[in-house]
């Protein structure tokens, strides 16, 4: 039986329980145990979800033992902060691809465009024996982040900007929203996570008046709607509810997990 592989951002983290948590066809959940696995591990134990924390050093021949009979998926969560350096994110996930490839029938990406960096690693790394894919809408097209992802694809994202009618408005997801102080630095809009005065004076000015309550319809983030009022309050933005949806990222990770499945039988 083969070993499929997920490289993910941290953004991505519930997305990603969600899929473990309802696919009856993983008989093996394996966790790369590294410095960024500790968010996904505890959503992991909070539902009730059985896996095993294996060191990257040891993987290869840990999946090999274990996984001979069994569908195995494996999990690497890699840190946000390389949204910061997009050559070093682009680097990082080659890097991890590469590593894995050695004992991964195929490798799913959970990252969009995030800068146009990793538009091209399909192709790039198409020597490889195991198969690799990235995050994409149904037509093919590489999904520009994770909040396009959670959105529904770039049309979706589109219509939501374009109803925004040019006021600045700021995504969070509940990961978004648990992380927010980082993730501000990655996304440039200051260089300590405790400086809220230069993120204000930033976000003041390229316009931002409001924040985008991005609801997944997941809750293992179980702050989310204290974090958002407190993110408002703390810059006067004014909150925006919109709905997410999984569609686009439980249609990927079917379409690629059947497709090795079928292959390997």
């Amino acid at each position: 039986m083969p070993i499929i592989s997920l490289i993910g951002c941290r953004m991505f983290e519930d997305e990603i329980v969600h899929l473990v948590e309802h696919d009856p066809l993983i008989d093996d959940l394996i966790v790369v145990e590294n410095k960024d696995c500790g968010g996904i591990v505890k959503k992991l134990d909070d539902v009730g979800v059985s896996y095993k924390l294996i060191p990257e050093a040891s993987m290869t021949s840990e999946c090999h033992d274990r996984c001979g009979d069994s569908y195995c998926f494996v999990i690497n969560i890699l840190e946000f902060a390389l949204h910061a350096v997009p050559a070093n994110l682009k680097s990082e996930v080659y890097q991890k691809v590469e590593e894995m490839a050695s004992y991964s029938e195929g490798i799913l990406l959970f990252y969009g465009l995030c800068g146009n960096v990793l538009g091209d690693v399909e192709k790039d790394l198409g020597d490889l024996e195991c198969k690799i894919c990235i995050l994409k809408e149904e037509n093919g097209e590489i999904v520009d982040d994770c909040i396009g992802a959670v959105l529904g694809g770039r049309d979706a994202y589109l219509h939501h900007l374009k109803s925004f009618k040019g006021i600045g408005t700021f995504f969070l997801t509940p990961m978004w929203a648990a992380n927010w102080g980082d993730m501000l630095v990655a996304g440039g809009f200051g260089k300590d996570p405790n400086d809220i005065e230069t993120s204000k004076f930033v976000f003041d000015a390229v316009g931002y008046k409001k924040v985008a309550k991005l609801d997944t319809g997941l809750r293992y983030e179980k702050k989310f709607d204290d974090i958002v009022k407190e993110f408002a309050e703390i810059f006067d933005f004014d909150i925006l509810n919109i709905e997410g949806e999984l569609g686009l990222i439980e249609g990927c990770y079917r379409k690629f997990r059947n497709e090795v499945l079928k292959k390997e039988h």
